[in-house]
């Protein structure tokens, strides 16, 4: 029987474990990458572990979040991040020189490579054929010191894709199509591939915008075979030598194919508050827009950027409408300079934003309250964008440029003439914004800067054998990062301060929450479905732990939040009978005696202190046990578990 593209890649970088799906595996890590929002927190980790220098084969630093400097804390932040990443062997993306994603697909993504990055959308590498996974800032802290990244086997799911994208229908529509098949939690335990005949008609940046948004699905991973597009690509870039052709096997066996036919495509919108809320934009098409946002690591490319300003040339924004662009890499915006189409946006009455990630993460550009905001971004949970009431709606370049014109959400395949974009044979290189480290002989003497806002990595427990806590708190399904650990141009700033990062914890949930955590010393949290979606900030599990969460208990985990509490040393379960759920409330005393032989056994027994008891499911691997019963990945690793 043959393999799928992923598990071959799986298979030659192997280093514990079978190819048994559901059971744990460890995988080699060739090339990390960190962004400053949760980058500090990762190379504070990285110090203390003690190892003088990082062991993967390439490790970059990027600055692309917390740009909006209006204090101190992020000019430390990223004075610290370029010390520390001269210091211990890491490239250092300077502020300015674009999105983590974009710039490592340009500079860095080799196919059939290993790369972690401590940002849920890293899987855009997949599209140049990598095997990429977002993870939590500890998980890239370990493989930086050459340590293994432990994941649960995933199955296999291939997309099919025949025919061809008809005029202004995009990369963008194929995502939001997947999603609208498979909903948010459809990908969950899953790498996906994409594969097809269709799959020629798209170009690296396309399929980086189909990788990028897999991460909605929930899924591990997404990628892309490595083929002649791909070797264009990189030979564009200057690094065909980085070439290298990936397929899977023809008789791979997929535990799910979907197929879909591009040709029979229409432009889809994502509606609020969900990435798989979606529909045709043609059905939307009476509702007014007060503001547009064309961006993000999803949709920032030379590619979309050409087809936006070749939308825009010679008209005008509506005037209800503010309209935002904010190019992916200084290699993007130097290029739209250099042809003239920077000219054409920006005689449109756009505002050209920082090569970074901005409105995406509530970095500004916030919009009006209860305003309709069209964005090209990957994530329209509530309140992201900043406003707590903005309606914020997923579209891809041309539908948001279509209806920036119209100021009412349009169709633009209403438009007429196909969009004429023709793409350079050789991009613009100029790599003076990436800093190298120091040699290893000057590096250890250097020093490395730290801003008074930045505080020690907190502190964790480990576990005994009963657990007597209060529920603290008690949510719904699809609770999401974002609810967790809000982001923002507020709080973003505050990653590497946890002790004031936390009176921000559950804002949007229950702003009572940091103050009642903190008085009862020990307590439990209780979800639904899909807890903790979303961005791979582990600041959503370091926080709740340093206001003393022991426990979540959920009727189900995204992959990335449940590793992460784990490395925080809380507690994952999930109800045997979800029904459960709802016959415990908040404030209840709960109490989970024989913990440690429960974890072995893989069920453990909750009483509410009223006489009621339910089962819940502790699925971990031994590995997982030892963290916990360390009281967390950092003691974990500093007792020899590297």
């Amino acid at each position: 029987m043959g393999k799928t593209l992923a598990q071959k890649i799986i298979a030659a970088h192997l280093v514990v474990g079978d190819m048994t799906p559901g059971s744990e595996i460890a995988l080699k890590i060739d090339q990390t990458l960190t962004q400053d929002a949760t980058g500090t927190m990762a190379y504070l980790e990285f110090e203390t572990m003690g190892i003088p220098r990082v062991r993967t084969e390439l490790s970059v630093a990027y600055v692309d979040h917390n740009t909006l400097q209006c204090g101190f804390e992020n000019s430390d932040d990223h004075r610290y991040l370029q010390t520390v990443a001269a210091k211990y062997g890491v490239q250092f993306s300077r502020p300015g020189n674009g999105i983590c994603h974009q710039v490592h697909l340009e500079r860095f993504g080799k196919p059939g490579k290993t790369l972690i990055g401590s940002d849920s959308h890293t899987p855009t590498g997949g599209g140049l054929g990598m095997l990429a996974f977002g993870a939590g800032g500890l998980d890239v802290a370990v493989a930086m010191g050459g340590g293994a990244y432990y994941i649960t086997m995933p199955r296999m799911f291939k997309v099919n894709l025949t025919g061809k994208l008809a005029p202004y229908v995009t990369a963008k529509d194929v995502s939001l199509e997947l999603l609208r098949i498979l909903s948010v939690k459809g990908g969950v335990g899953a790498i996906i591939e994409w594969g097809g005949p269709g799959v020629a008609t798209l170009s690296v940046p396309e399929r980086g915008t189909i990788t990028n948004m897999g991460t909605e699905l929930g899924a591990t991973t997404s990628i892309f075979p490595s083929d002649e597009i791909t070797r264009r690509f990189l030979a564009a870039q200057g690094r065909e030598a980085d070439y290298v052709p990936l397929a899977s096997d023809p008789d791979a066996v997929y535990d799910r194919v979907i197929d879909i036919d591009l040709s029979t495509l229409k432009p889809l919108i994502a509606c609020p508050h969900s990435p798989d809320n979606v529909v045709e934009a043609a059905s939307l098409q009476n509702v007014k827009v007060d503001q547009v946002c064309i961006g993000s690591c999803t949709n920032s490319s030379l590619y979309d950027m050409l087809k936006v300003a070749a939308m825009l040339k010679g008209k005008t924004v509506h005037p209800s409408v503010s309209l935002s662009v904010s190019p992916g890499s200084r290699q993007v915006l130097t290029m739209l300079a250099d042809c003239g189409a920077l000219s054409d946006i920006l005689a449109s009455g756009a505002r050209v934003l920082e090569c970074a990630c901005g409105p995406c993460i509530g970095m500004g550009f916030s919009p009006n309250s209860g305003g309709v905001s069209l964005r090209t971004f990957n994530r329209n949970f509530l309140g992201r964008s900043g406003t707590k009431d903005g309606q914020v709606y997923l579209v891809s370049p041309e539908t948001a440029v279509a209806s920036a014109l119209a100021g009412f959400i349009t169709d633009p395949t209403t438009l007429g003439e196909p969009l004429q974009v023709t793409m350079p044979e050789r991009f613009l290189v100029n790599d003076s914004a990436i800093l190298p480290p120091l040699p290893a002989d000057q590096a250890a003497d250097a020093p490395v800067l730290r801003g008074p806002n930045i505080k020690e990595f907190p502190k964790s427990k480990p576990f005994t054998d009963t657990l007597s806590a209060e529920l603290v708190l008690k949510v719904g399904d699809n609770i999401t990062t974002d609810h967790i650990m809000p982001a923002g141009a507020k709080i973003l700033p505050y990653r590497s301060n946890i002790p004031y990062l936390s009176k921000f914890c559950f804002e949007v949930c229950d702003p009572a929450f940091p103050e009642r955590a903190k008085a009862a010393g020990d307590g439990v949290i209780v979800g639904g479905s899909n807890y903790g979606q979303g961005s791979s900030r582990e600041h959503a599990a370091l926080v709740p732990m340093y206001l003393g969460i022991r426990c979540v208990i959920a009727k189900s985990f995204a992959r990335i939040h449940v590793a992460n509490l784990i490395n925080a040393g809380i507690l994952p379960l999930t109800f045997e009978n979800p029904d459960d759920y709802d016959r415990i409330e908040q404030g209840a005393k709960l109490t989970i005696d024989h913990i440690i032989r429960g974890m072995e056994e893989g069920r453990l027994t909750v009483s509410d202190g009223s006489g009621f008891t339910f089962r819940a499911v502790c699925d971990l691997s031994q590995r997982q046990r030892g963290i916990l019963l360390a009281g967390g990945l950092l003691n974990y690793t500093r007792e020899g578990g590297l």
